[in-house]
């Protein structure tokens, strides 16, 4: 059978009769921008990650580019960010004239490398730019650590880990500002674009607030040349309707997850990552050569809860391609997150070099990645379908 990667209908459509209560309420006010919606979600996100101040706004890109101007970041200066990773997290740096410094990452959980960050540290640093990626926390102690002792400013990209925790913390509330994205592919998926920037400082606060609409207060007295960075209440009241179940969409999430690690790691050529090896490669290789490893399956490490945005898989040999196209052929999706690293894009090759260097992990990562569906409502039957797939090309 056809299984899709993602299904957003699946979930949105089992909600269609509150959905369009929830529309219908804004509908009739026809308070379309900051509409009493927009603060019903803004405090119950607060509620839900524990942060004292939660900011809707447009876009999980717009949150980030919100942040760094709240955090006065100006042309110039560096800012680290993981080279393995969405656009956006660089993009909003360089938007600003400043100069996103790539790190390594850690190939076990696909996050920033804090010795490599220590590295690549100079006089001209101002912040850096941690990401969750995939669903899993990364080694935030040490990295806030690193921040503390060198004077730099802490954003966390949490744009897919909204309500993931990292001992008992929740991400993206544990720097100076955290982000998440509701970008519909996300677990907390909206129907749009739309974001949310959470901190627990509140000068920090206030300043976004102002920045996010036009640098305006009072309205039409302009102090700071701002944006409109503002989410639509429309947006906020579809939100609602789904932040109330989203323990219910992580459990989901989980359990396909547990499924596919058990039945996956039956296989022969396939193994999970062992966290022990994820501070130094060369020792995880001989690891993998040991296990005659194909495939290397996603782990949550045990400090971490994992809301798996993605479950990926890391293809080894140089056959990620040869199982994207065996899966693609069953109808089974599956997708490359990311093939191009941020420091090898074309729109980053006048960096200077001493930005883009020392990147090796993240290369190799690029290469052996391959996600699989993993959304809340996939049933048994379809993840099944994706077991024996694999099971197959590796027969």
């Amino acid at each position: 059978m056809p299984v899709p990667l993602l299904d957003v209908n699946a979930q949105n459509h089992s909600l269609e009769s509150e959905l369009q209560s929830a529309f219908n309420q804004v509908l009739r006010h026809g308070r379309f921008i900051m509409g009493p919606e927009m603060e019903t979600f803004e405090a119950e996100i607060a509620a839900m990650v524990g942060v004292k101040h939660a900011l809707s706004v447009s876009s999980g890109t717009d949150a980030l580019l919100l942040a760094l101007m709240a955090l006065d970041i100006q042309p110039g200066d560096e800012v680290l960010c993981p080279a393995f990773t969405f656009f956006a997290t660089a993009g909003a740096v360089s938007r600003l004239g400043a100069v996103p410094v790539f790190t390594d990452i850690c190939p076990i959980c696909f996050n920033m490398d804090v010795n490599d960050a220590r590295k690549k540290i100079t006089a001209k640093t101002k912040a850096m730019i941690p990401v969750h990626l995939f669903g899993q926390c990364a080694d935030m102690d040490p990295l806030l650590a690193l921040a503390k002792e060198r004077g730099l400013k802490v954003v966390e990209d949490a744009a897919q880990s909204i309500g993931a925790k990292y001992k008992g913390r929740d991400s993206g509330t544990m720097g100076d500002f955290g982000i998440y994205s509701f970008f519909p592919s996300k677990n907390l998926g909206g129907f749009g674009d739309g974001g949310m920037l959470v901190t627990n400082d509140d000068t920090l606060a206030e300043f976004a607030k102002v920045l996010r609409n036009h640098g305006s207060k009072p309205k039409y007295y302009h102090h700071f040349v701002g944006g409109n960075f503002r989410m639509d209440t429309l947006q906020c009241a579809l939100l609602s309707v789904k932040v109330k179940r989203y323990s219910q969409f992580t459990a989901e999430r989980q359990r396909n997850a547990a499924h596919y690690t058990a039945e996956l790691s039956k296989l022969y050529g396939v193994v999970q990552a062992d966290p022990a090896h994820c501070k130094c490669v060369s020792t995880q290789d001989v690891w993998l050569a040991a296990q005659v490893a194909k495939i290397v399956l996603p782990v949550g490490y045990a400090h971490n809860t994992h809301i798996w945005n993605q479950f990926t898989l890391r293809v080894l040999g140089g056959q990620r391609d040869s199982l994207r196209d065996h899966l693609v052929a069953k109808k089974i999706g599956c997708d490359i997150y990311y093939p191009v690293t941020l420091d090898q894009q074309k729109c980053f090759e006048n960096l200077p070099e001493s930005s883009r260097s020392g990147c090796d992990v993240s290369h190799r990562v690029a290469g052996e990645v391959l996600s699989i569906p993993i959304y809340g409502e996939l049933n048994e039957a379809q993840r099944n379908e994706v077991i024996a797939a694999i099971g197959e090309w590796l027969a």
